[in-house]
């Protein structure tokens, strides 16, 4: 069943990827929103919790905290550029089917008042709508219109802006301080101004749609920028003769950066090369995914712009990629077949370096106790079989009795 309050919980029988270890058979208590306690099945007594809810795992299964996309434009037909509330509760009653429980409402480059109507309905839907039984908005990530004409992607190159330290606290103040990230080209920023406003306001300011050469990047995260925007794309890339954005992402242990691992925005090998250079502290795993996640193939739109998607491939009609319709326990699964990487470095990937990153970590992005109980039940496959959000169980996939 789906439940409509949150609920004392107790899940047993589970492999438990906890902050600090891994509890190969133990169980969970949640009470209320919260994580109770954690404890290893030798010493559960079932006795000790007849007034809960207890679920049994006889099958070998793994619990995960919940997954955190911090760069997310939309799904299942909605987007956060739409500007209505409606299509955020779409978006967030979608994706705790892949585990997803919290995430970044991010932007893309429009006309002005195309950002302040998305920005300011985010920001309704933060501050006064009922999040519960739903993957949590936990803020913005504005990508552009700060960015490099030369890289725009998927992004309308007529609606590019300079950094402008004044347009952005307009619309920071339109979102209620909700913007968190903020992708940009930096070599664009004169003096680096918008740059060091944010690092000033505590708000990440990441590399991306950017053309910069490596000195520009270097003196970029003098500045203060400690973030790259999608890996590899919509940025110049690593050349023998010039490191160029993706060059120094890999070599600046500053930069923490995201990655698409869907398998066609950077090949498996590249991106088990970025892995064996930057090391599961400084990968944070994205979707980067638009409105046709979770539709079938076919025509789909982002920003105004005709896609066409065909085998899960996103396209715009000039061939450009325009986003994706990877989901986050695809990611998962896929970063570990292309790295050899364990259950537990996707985990410091998908879910404990975007909470630390967007600083949320005091409450989100790992299992302990007195933090907020999202967790995601997966099987063998890395299939979602079970997620909860702050208590309550938001999706079950049949598999178990809920």
């Amino acid at each position: 069943m789906i439940t409509d309050e949150p609920q004392d919980l107790v899940l047993t029988n589970l492999c438990i990827y906890t902050e600090t270890e891994i509890n190969p058979k133990g169980y969970v208590v949640v009470k209320g929103e919260k994580i109770d306690s954690i404890g290893l099945m030798e010493s559960f007594h079932e006795e000790d919790w007849e007034n809960a809810h207890i679920i049994d795992f006889p099958k070998r299964m793994n619990l995960i905290p919940g997954l955190i996309d911090i760069h997310i434009h939309g799904a299942n037909d909605s987007d956060a550029m739409d500007g209505t509330l409606n299509s955020l509760k779409v978006m967030a009653a979608t994706l705790p089917k892949e585990g997803t429980t919290s995430f970044l409402a991010t932007t893309m480059t429009q006309d002005e008042e195309s950002i302040e109507i998305a920005l300011s309905s985010i920001a309704q839907y933060i501050e006064a709508s009922d999040q519960s039984g739903k993957a949590e908005v936990i803020g913005i990530h504005l990508e552009g219109p700060f960015i490099s004409e030369k890289r725009v992607g998927a992004q309308p190159i007529q609606s590019v802006k300079k950094p402008d330290v004044a347009l952005f606290k307009k619309w920071q103040d339109l979102s209620n301080n909700q913007i968190k990230l903020v992708t940009m080209a930096p070599e664009e920023d004169e003096n680096f101004e918008l740059v060091r406003y944010l690092k000033a306001e505590k708000i990440v300011p990441s590399i991306g749609h950017s053309d910069a050469v490596y000195e520009q990047v270097l003196s970029s995260i003098q500045a203060g920028v400690s973030h790259v925007t999608h890996l590899f794309n919509g940025m110049r890339g690593l050349h023998h003769r010039d490191p160029g954005v993706a060059g120094a992402a890999l070599l600046h242990s500053e930069l923490m950066a995201e990655m698409i691992v869907d398998g066609i925005h950077i090949h498996p090998e590249i991106v088990k090369l970025a892995f064996l250079q930057k090391g599961v502290d400084h990968i944070i795993l994205i979707t980067d995914s638009m409105r046709a996640k979770w539709l079938e193939d076919g025509i789909s739109s982002l920003g105004g712009q005709k896609v066409i998607v065909r085998d899960g491939k996103a396209l715009l009609e000039n061939g450009a990629l325009a986003g994706s319709t990877l989901k986050m326990n695809e990611a998962i699964n896929n970063m570990m077949n292309f790295t050899g990487c364990s259950l537990q470095d996707v985990v410091k990937m998908a879910s404990y370096n975007p909470a630390k990153q967007i600083g949320v970590l005091d409450k989100k992005g790992s299992i302990a106790k007195g933090k907020d109980a999202d967790l995601v039940v997966l099987d063998e496959n890395n299939q979602v079989v079970l997620t909860i959000c702050k208590g309550q169980i938001v999706y079950s996939n049949g598999g178990v009795k809920a």
